[in-house]
């Protein structure tokens, strides 16, 4: 009899754990690593298309030599980067890869101004549906992180609120706070200038 009492308080304490949020932390900790993969995985979208874009853009502007080789340093900088599953609890290994992803981002526009010079270009089919790709990507790049800085929040707030705090303390010590997305431009703050001249 004593047996079955202590099956039973043993299932009651079970059920009891597993509906106040022991799952919550290590749950929320996956997510944030399934959405920085994310955020990898359309940063490569946009590396992949950057050489068709590139090529097609040489053909029609071969003298904007600058400009091209710096899209396509900048791309081999972010492409030479060694990204493991550790970058997440490395904030300088984090803020080093943002830094080359935003460098990247500024280059490709500069190159986007300059596709803006030459009209054939312009109308040319390969450059217009690159042009939607990288645009799109850039979006989805944008979602990613937001995504992110998300799921970052969720964990960070479970393991510094109660009841996930004392689960932190006893079961899951060694998880710890995340470092969020930071914008790695300087004055990411203000509105680009537009000039038409």
């Amino acid at each position: 009899m004593k047996l079955y009492r202590l099956g039973i308080v043993l299932v009651a304490f079970s059920l009891l754990l597993s509906g106040c949020g022991i799952n919550n932390i290590p749950t929320l900790d996956e997510q944030v690593k399934a959405d920085w993969a994310q955020v990898e995985n359309q940063y490569q979208r946009r590396a992949d298309l950057i050489p068709n874009l590139v090529k097609t853009v040489k053909a029609y502007a071969a003298h904007e030599k600058e400009t091209l080789e710096a899209v396509t340093q900048a791309r081999a900088k972010v492409g030479s980067m060694q990204i493991g599953q550790d970058i997440l609890d490395n904030p300088e290994a984090l803020q080093q890869f943002e830094q080359a992803q935003g460098e990247l981002s500024r280059t490709l526009h500069r190159l986007m101004v300059v596709a803006e010079r030459y009209p054939d270009l312009k109308a040319n089919q390969n450059f217009l549906a690159l042009q939607s790709q990288l645009e799109g990507t850039e979006n989805r790049i944008s979602v990613a992180r937001r995504d992110f800085i998300q799921a970052v929040n969720n964990y960070n707030t479970e393991i510094r609120t109660f009841p996930g705090r004392l689960w932190h303390g006893v079961l899951y010590s060694d998880l710890q706070i995340r470092e969020t997305y930071q914008a790695t431009s300087s004055n990411a703050d203000q509105a680009p200038e537009v000039d038409f001249e």
